[in-house]
This record gives C-alpha cells, sequence and structure tokens, in this order.
C-alpha cells in the first residue's frame, strides 16, 4: 500500500497501531453515545450567544460591534488553539484532557449568564473557545485508537448527528426558552445541566494503558504531519466543509428571513429541517459505510465517494436553490442537508485512518485550524456580497463553488485513506539527517 505523500505505506491493516486491548463493543457504544452528546452541547454551547443576542445587547446596551467582538471572540480562541489542543491528547490521556476541556466550557456558559460587562462576556467567550478547543482533537484520538476502520463510519457519523441537532435545536428551542424566561436562566441551565455528562463519562470512558511505541513516536511532529500531501488535502477539504457549513449556520436565517420573506415560525421550522435531514443523513450514510468496508470496499472508495459525491452535490444544491420555488425550494433545502451529512460524516475519518493513534490527535488539531479560518470569512464574505449586490445569489454561488472545490481536494489532493507508515517516516528522516558517508551504508 502506498503512502498518501508517497513515503511509502504499512502492509499492516487499517486499523494499524491500535495496539493495545480494546474494551467490548457494548463499552465502546456508550462511549459514542457521549461524543455524540458531548458535540451537540458543544454546538449549541458556541452558538447560543447568538440566539439570546437580541435580549443580551439591550439590556447591557452593548453597540453592534461590541456585540460582533462577542459572536467572533470564541473562534479567535478555539482556532488558534487547535494545534496545542491536538499535541494534548497525543501527549496525555484523552480521557482527562477531554473532562477538563468539557467542564472549562459547561462553567464559562454557566458564568455567562451572571455577568454584566462587556469586558468579562469577552473573557468568558474566550474561555469558552479553550474549553471546547480539544473537543475535534480528542474525538479523532479516540477513534483512532478505539475503533477498528469498519466501525469508524457510524461512529464518526454519529458525532455529525450531534453537530446537526445543536444549530437546530439551538434554533428551535433557544429561542423559545430565551422569550420565555430570559437569556440568564438559559444559560444558567446550559452550563450546570451539561455537567450532569461528566460523571457518565469518568465511568464509561477507559483509561488509556501505557503501551511499548515505535522509535516514530517521538519523531512525529507537526513538520513530519505537514509532509505528508493528504494533509494539505485534509486542511484544505476540511476548509470547504466548514464553508458551506458555517454559511447555513449563520446566514440561512437571514436569507429565509430577507430572501424570502418567511416569518420567525417558518426560519425556525425550515433551518430545523435542513439540518434535521443533515443528521438523518450523516446516521444513514455512516451505517452504509461500515457495511461496505465490512463487504470488502476499500477505505478509499468509501470515504472518497461520500466526501466527494457530498461536496460536489452540497454545491449543486446551493447553487438550485437560490433560482427555486414552492416545493422544488423545500426539495432542494432537504437534499442539501442529506448531502451536507454525508460529506461532514466522512471527513475526520480520512484523518483518524491516515494519522493513526500515534498522530491522530495533531493530525486533527491542524486539520481543525485552517478548517476554522472559514468560520471568519464565510460569514464576512457572505455580509460583503449581499451588500454589494442586494443579493444573495453571489454568495450561494461563491459557497457553491468552495464545496467543489473541497470535492476537488478530496478527491485528488487526499491520497489513498491508507495509514501513514510513521516507522518509514522516522527511518527517512533519521537518514536525512546523517552525513553523507553514513548515509549510504546499507
Amino acid at each position: 500500500m502506498r503512502d498518501p505523500a508517497g513515503l511509502g505505506a504499512s502492509a499492516q491493516p487499517t486499523d494499524r497501531g491500535a495496539s493495545q486491548a480494546r474494551p467490548s463493543d457494548a463499552a465502546m457504544n456508550r462511549v459514542v453515545f457521549l461524543l455524540a452528546l458531548s458535540v451537540l452541547i458543544n454546538y449549541i454551547d458556541r452558538s447560543n450567544l447568538s440566539i439570546a443576542a437580541p435580549l443580551l445587547q439591550d439590556e447591557l446596551r452593548l453597540s453592534n460591534t461590541q456585540l460582533g467582538a462577542l459572536l467572533s471572540a470564541f473562534f479567535w480562541v478555539y482556532a488558534l488553539l487547535q494545534v496545542p489542543a491536538g499535541w494534548l491528547v497525543d501527549r496525555f490521556d484523552v480521557k482527562w484532557v477531554f473532562a477538563i476541556g468539557f467542564f472549562l466550557w459547561s462553567i464559562a456558559t454557566a458564568v455567562t449568564g451572571v455577568l454584566h460587562g462587556f469586558a468579562a462576556l469577552l473573557i468568558v467567550r474566550m474561555i469558552l473557545g479553550i474549553g471546547e478547543s480539544v473537543a475535534f482533537p480528542s474525538f479523532s484520538k479516540i477513534l483512532s485508537t478505539y475503533f477498528t476502520e469498519r466501525r469508524r463510519g457510524f461512529a464518526n457519523a454519529m458525532l455529525m448527528v450531534g453537530t446537526s441537532l445543536g444549530p437546530a435545536l439551538g434554533i428551535l428551542v433557544g429561542g423559545s426558552v430565551v422569550g420565555a424566561f430570559g437569556w440568564r436562566p438559559f444559560f444558567l441551565a446550559l452550563g450546570l445541566g451539561a455537567l450532569l455528562w461528566l460523571p457518565l463519562w469518568i465511568v464509561w470512558m477507559p483509561v488509556r494503558r501505557p503501551v511499548a511505541v515505535s522509535h516514530a513516536s517521538s519523531v512525529i511532529g507537526m513538520k513530519s504531519i505537514l509532509r505528508q500531501r493528504s494533509a494539505w488535502g485534509t486542511c484544505f477539504g476540511q476548509f470547504s466543509i466548514n464553508y458551506f457549513l458555517y454559511f447555513l449556520v449563520t446566514w440561512l436565517p437571514s436569507y429565509l428571513k430577507r430572501g424570502r420573506g418567511m416569518s420567525l415560525g417558518e426560519i425556525g421550522r425550515y433551518g430545523f429541517f435542513l439540518f434535521l435531514m443533515s443528521a438523518v443523513g450523516a446516521a444513514v450514510w455512516g451505517k452504509l459505510a461500515d457495511q461496505w468496508i465490512k463487504a470488502g470496499a476499500t477505505p478509499t472508495l468509501v470515504r472518497k465517494t461520500g466526501l466527494v459525491g457530498g461536496s460536489a452535490m452540497v454545491g449543486l444544491m446551493l447553487a438550485l436553490i437560490v433560482m427555486s420555488d414552492g416545493w422544488a425550494f423545500i426539495t432542494l433545502l432537504a437534499f442539501t442537508g442529506i448531502a451536507l451529512g454525508v460529506a461532514c460524516s466522512n471527513s475526520w475519518a480520512v484523518t483518524q485512518t491516515l494519522a493513526g493513534p500515534l498522530a491522530a490527535g495533531r493530525w486533527a488539531g491542524f486539520q481543525n485550524f485552517i478548517g476554522n479560518f472559514a468560520g471568519w470569512i464565510a460569514p464576512i464574505l457572505t455580509g460583503f456580497l449581499v451588500d454589494r449586490t442586494g443579493s444573495f445569489a453571489s454568495a450561494f454561488f461563491v459557497t457553491a463553488a468552495m464545496a467543489w472545490m473541497g470535492a476537488v481536494a478530496w478527491g485528488l489532493v487526499v491520497g489513498p485513506v491508507e495509514p501513514v507508515d510513521w516507522d518509514l517516516v522516522a527511518k527517512r528522516s533519521r537518514i536525512a539527517g546523517m552525513p553523507a558517508a553514513s548515509a549510504s551504508l546499507p
């Protein structure tokens, strides 16, 4: 088998590196449930400020500039800490790294409900970003260590179900709760209620046992990862996925209101509908992907079919949505959600296979670092295009083009979805550092 960067690949199975005995399937199913629940909480917590923004802005007399700073503060810290977070989960037991991160972001959410000043809110949003920064590197570390290739499809899909249902429930339920009880009880209930997750995690998540590792583990740094062509392919692909995901999360409500003239109730229903279909698409494809691999298909064929096909379909649906009406619009919205789920459910599975347990945290951290630049660019560029043209059409077409570029990255830049042979990478690194005479020795 070939390494994506042409360095040579392991002849071992795709589950290479998971040297410690895996817990039972039932035990790991409980872990998947907790991971999916944690990512649902994660996405509600990162978007809850936008739900409460109108009331919070009026009560604290914040300017639009201050509100914009609060809404973006999370992403500043979250993106910048992805690489350090990846190092943490590779260096220490991921069970406790993730538990500390979860505790930190839950407390930050709860504390938000008792603050009264702009500076304090800005700081607590940054703390939220610090806590959540360990999430996706931890997910990749856990799934690459404890799950075989033929079980990662559905496990990753469950994470994407949480990713989809978080914004959906935030829009549908969060608005009603804030309207009925106010924004402060909303934050307190979310943050303190989430802490009930922690005891289950401590009981159900296995402790990492010390294992004998090869010399490769001591030389896998970011430089070794960035020499892999496939690492850059996954980064560009993740940027594309995040671009159309954040475009829909941040601008779909405004498009439905201003571009379609819908009421607030209709906006909530249609927004929930799209992300619900995304959850369905992820769950169904994840199960089918596992069955396909069990039947003998290669991970390369299965993962790239989902990523290339899903991304290309998202682009096509977005390009057609702005030209549709009536039932055609609703149908295209449903297929956009399904394609979103199919694409999102595969991206981290590719990383987990390529990086393996030795480097999954750092690779996923860098991939998420690059990918989250889309969270900065997509909302700003969309607003600029709408202001410049007076229409959402150009913003939809740009997002469609971004989705198609992602399909190219996943299909052509990412190589075969096979584990990188880190032992061979380490060996070549040692040879490259030898004097010429020594390097020529057998």
